[in-house]
């Protein structure tokens, strides 16, 4: 009879470590998943910055009175540039995922300034360069909407799973912390800035 209640307690204690150490892996899993999420997002933001002093410098050439404008696109862009950085050391932290939400949401209202000031230069609508520079920022628009899509559901995933209980249990014991979406500030800015001419 005591052999049978140890057995029966020794089994207990194997089924809670054996779900302690599922869920705790299960959770390493989201939290690994909305990481890679955010590097995708990274990548692409990356990309998007890249192209920005190329797009400034053709437009230079035929905008020659508008320096206040290209300037403030550039002043947007290393500022998004250092807040993905930043974000990029911790991702899903609430202050940094913030701060980089404001950043980009600034770019693309300087860029869409900018678009909207280059329609009045003809010879600058028409060049090549400028188009295709135009072209790949449009489609790197879609694909940094597509990325942080994915990254939100994945970040959400994560949340719900650490947030249920018994989940949360071990998610406070382990010190898995809330991560934040990549949302943007405005919601007239979530939509790509338009870069036709």
């Amino acid at each position: 009879m005591l052999l049978g209640i140890i057995v029966a307690i020794g089994v207990v204690i194997l089924l809670v470590i054996f779900w302690v150490i599922a869920t705790y892996n299960k959770l390493v899993t989201l939290r690994n998943r909305f990481k890679n999420a955010f590097a995708q997002i990274s990548v692409q933001l990356k990309r998007r910055h890249d192209l920005i002093p190329n797009l400034v410098e053709t437009a230079k050439a035929y905008m020659a009175h508008e320096r206040e404008t290209l300037e403030a696109v550039t002043k947007a862009r290393n500022i998004a540039t250092q807040a993905g950085s930043a974000a990029e050391g911790k991702p899903g932290d609430p202050g940094l995922m913030k701060a980089l939400a404001g950043a980009e949401s600034q770019l693309g209202s300087a860029l869409g300034r900018l678009m909207l000031v280059a329609e009045a230069y003809p010879d600058l609508k028409a060049n090549q360069n400028m188009l295709s520079l135009q072209e790949e920022l449009s489609s790197t628009e879609n694909k940094v909407s597509f990325s942080r899509q994915a990254y939100n559901d994945s970040v959400m995933a994560y949340n719900v799973q650490r947030e249920v209980f018994p989940s949360s249990v071990i998610a406070g014991s382990f010190g898995f912390d809330q991560a934040e979406l990549f949302e943007l500030e405005k919601p007239e800015e979530k939509e790509a800035p338009e870069v036709k001419f």
